[in-house]
């Protein structure tokens, strides 16, 4: 028998290659130093007894048969470490069995049975974890869940599926005979670095970003979406802070993107409109990267509704961000550029993070490659501007943005739409 270790605080065993069991990480002490052990433990400790028992033929599941097992990520949030790793293992095994079905379906939508959390668990036979990460709310890992066959095979046959002994050993989720349909490559991730800015500060990691908080609520119920938040482990905040983040440090975000196995990263600038604890609005700048390089730049306000509970209209903007992000942005009408021209122009700023917010916006515009600072002053900042196409693409690129160009002898001057314009 060989005892090795998977993720953190898990630990696999094996008999002869026959019998799998992940136990459970050892129980905490109470307030009087004394074990807490629960009816989980104390099921895993008979079994771990009984092994040579539930090995015996006909009866053991076989580790290495992958036909009645499926892996799925997990990401849950709940008040403790341990409450939220238990939220993620329940809602995992219901995954891996609707997943399990599927493929054993051919791919195909399944209606299962109606079952509860108990008699789910009751259906695994084993489990194993990799990958783990926790913070102080929040637990991602990998589980890969063995179902026991004969239990699990009256379930599938409730649903109308009926896997024979040839299809689960030659083609699973096929036709007897038939070679299955290849699965599909899996998409890697995409990271989104939430980063908060009440007053100017670039807050990731700090507490309180309600930014990042809801971001991670968001990916911890999408199990469908590419986009995920770094838990912000000690790893995490070595690779990349809020200003590396906002300042573009392409090895910081290419490290960052590794960590989740992926290769691009989106930072979400989001700059507070009004007072940090009753935000009247958000102006978010969404920069993707690409190992490490800007591949796409977006401006997108969100205003806060009269009345609107601050957690839920930070919720209710991370949504609207990530929607778009998913679904692809929305393309603007300004035609193909056939020339290219440049003019300086001024705009009026309130503050030095006032202009690092009118710049990020600019680049956003589709028309315009490249902002160049001439003079700076504590109302107003003179820049020359890089545009493809025509000045009248070039306004409506910055409508877009809701900026409007306005001519003003013998420069251009940037106004933010609604606002007076300065005299010419």
């Amino acid at each position: 028998m060989t005892l090795y270790t998977r993720g953190r605080g898990t630990a696999t065993i094996r008999n002869r290659g026959r019998f799998a069991m992940t136990l459970p990480v050892a129980p905490a002490a109470d307030g009087y130093g004394r074990r807490r052990w629960s009816g989980w433990h104390v099921l895993a400790a008979a079994l771990l007894l009984c092994a040579s028992v539930l090995a015996a033929p006909g009866q053991a599941y076989a580790a290495d048969d992958d036909t009645f097992s499926a892996t799925v990520k997990v990401d849950a949030i709940a008040d403790s470490p341990s409450k939220a790793r238990e939220a993620a293992r329940v809602d995992g095994q219901r995954r891996a069995l609707t997943a399990l079905a599927e493929r054993m379906s051919g791919g195909n939508p399944v209606k299962l049975p109606k079952l509860d959390d108990n008699a789910i668990t009751n259906l695994v036979a084993n489990f194993e974890v990799a990958n783990e990460r926790m913070s102080a709310v929040r637990y991602l890992g990998e589980y890969t869940f063995h179902f026991r066959p004969d239990a699990t095979q009256r379930v599938l046959k409730a649903a109308g599926i009926n896997p024979s002994d040839q299809n689960a050993q030659t083609a699973p989720g096929g036709a007897p005979g038939t070679t299955p349909n290849p699965a599909p490559a899996p998409t890697k991730p995409i990271v989104v670095l939430p980063v908060y800015q009440p007053d100017g500060r670039s807050v990731l990691w700090d507490d309180p970003n309600p930014w990042r908080e809801a971001w991670a609520q968001r990916s911890s119920g999408s199990g469908t979406s590419r986009l995920t938040v770094p838990i912000g482990d000690v790893a995490d905040v070595a690779a990349i802070d809020g200003d590396k983040a906002r300042a573009a440090d392409s090895a910081a975000l290419t490290a960052i993107a590794r960590r989740a196995g992926a290769d691009e990263a989106i930072v979400a600038l989001a700059a507070v409109r009004g007072a940090a604890d009753n935000p009247a609005g958000l102006d978010v700048t969404v920069r993707r990267y690409r190992q490490g390089k800007l591949v796409d730049t977006h401006f997108a306000p969100v205003d806060a509704n009269p009345g609107e509970d601050p957690d839920v209209f930070m919720k209710r903007a991370a949504g609207a961000i990530a929607g778009n992000i998913e679904g692809g942005w929305k393309k603007e009408a300004t035609g193909q550029f056939d020339q290219q021209g440049s003019l300086t122009a001024i705009a009026p700023i309130s503050s030095l993070d006032d202009w690092l917010r009118l710049r990020d916006r600019l680049l956003s515009a589709r028309a315009i490659r490249k902002v160049d600072l001439m003079s700076l002053s504590r109302q107003e900042a003179t820049i020359e501007i890089q545009y493809l196409g025509s000045i009248d693409q070039l306004k409506a690129s910055l409508a877009g943005i809701n900026l409007d160009l306005v001519r003003a002898e013998p420069n251009w001057r940037l106004a933010r739409s609604g606002s007076s314009p300065a005299p010419k």
